[in-house]
């Protein structure tokens, strides 16, 4: 007892600083995600006491097409802007790195982009960019092509937002710049001497020495895309629409909560996606021992 009681006068004051901390993980972080357990197991629409279900909101989702509607529209988005926007971010990573003049001004334009994508104002900007007389209608107006709707198709929807995804590739190019920075130079010296070009290089040396940057943009790049809402909010007006085209995971799970207030459901797809990403996270983790290369 005298042991602890010791051991709290010495580290008080940086339990005093870590208090703030503490209280935020406790009540932003775990309260609400232990309440969000419970009430997946019941049906609590936020004005009645929640009722004990059991496991009825999990077996809903399996009978439910608008479920099934949200989860194959975050797949295709995911599967598509993922890949796509980490190859872009690595091209222009690879295009700044070869030491052109205002590196630093170029540098800064293309990450601006991944500062803003997100938001509101762009997700507004971007409807008017492929809305009904949007920029792009007037634009191909020019070339006898027009009235083409692209946010409100449901064949084009969705492809819009992907593009807006693309758009944001600035942060990873940032972690890939600084990959290629740590590639040591005699490494390309050596293989010009033996007569490798600049592709056999590429696949030889700088991408095996990028594996560790391009798994971490990888992992990092699907959680964000699985948790997109804002620009599908936006550009639906909030309805996933037209015909559920854009209604992501996330969107049809805040309409369940806060819109239909089937606050049960809502947490219940939650904890799928949270869990959903953890298995995803996890089979990412373990196929990494056979393409990630750490230089050991």
């Amino acid at each position: 007892m005298q042991y602890l009681r010791n051991a709290w006068r010495q580290n008080a004051v940086a339990y005093l600083f870590l208090a703030p901390w503490l209280i935020g993980l406790l009540g932003l972080t775990i309260i609400p995600m232990g309440a969000s357990l419970y009430l997946s197991f019941t049906n609590y629409d936020m004005f009645d006491p929640a009722k004990w279900v059991g496991l009825s909101n999990y077996i809903q989702m399996f009978h439910d097409p608008s479920y099934f509607s949200s989860v194959k529209v975050t797949l295709i988005y995911v599967v598509i802007s993922v890949p796509a926007q980490l190859m872009i971010a690595l091209g222009v990573a690879l295009l700044l790195n070869r030491g052109m003049r205002g590196l630093r001004i170029y540098r800064a334009i293309f990450y601006v982009p991944s500062l803003f994508g997100g938001s509101v104002a762009i997700a507004l900007l971007w409807q008017q960019l492929f809305g009904g007389d949007g920029v792009l209608d007037q634009i191909l107006s020019y070339f006898g092509i027009h009235g083409i709707n692209w946010v409100d198709s449901p064949s084009t929807a969705l492809y819009t937002l992907i593009v807006l995804a693309l758009w944001q590739f600035g942060s990873p190019m940032i972690i890939f710049l600084a990959g290629l920075k740590q590639v040591p130079i005699d490494l390309y010296e050596a293989a010009t001497i033996d007569g490798a070009g600049k592709v056999k290089q590429f696949f030889h040396i700088t991408f095996p020495m990028l594996t560790p940057i391009i798994f971490f943009n990888l992992v990092m790049q699907i959680i964000s895309s699985f948790q997109a809402f804002t620009p599908a909010y936006i550009v639906s007006n909030g309805t996933g629409g037209p015909l559920n085209a854009t209604l992501f995971y996330t969107l049809y799970l805040y309409q369940q909560g806060f819109t239909d207030f089937h606050m049960g459901y809502a947490s219940a797809m939650a904890w799928v996606l949270l869990l959903a990403i953890a298995v995803i996270s996890g089979m990412l983790f373990l196929s990494s021992k056979k393409w990630v290369h750490y230089g050991e």
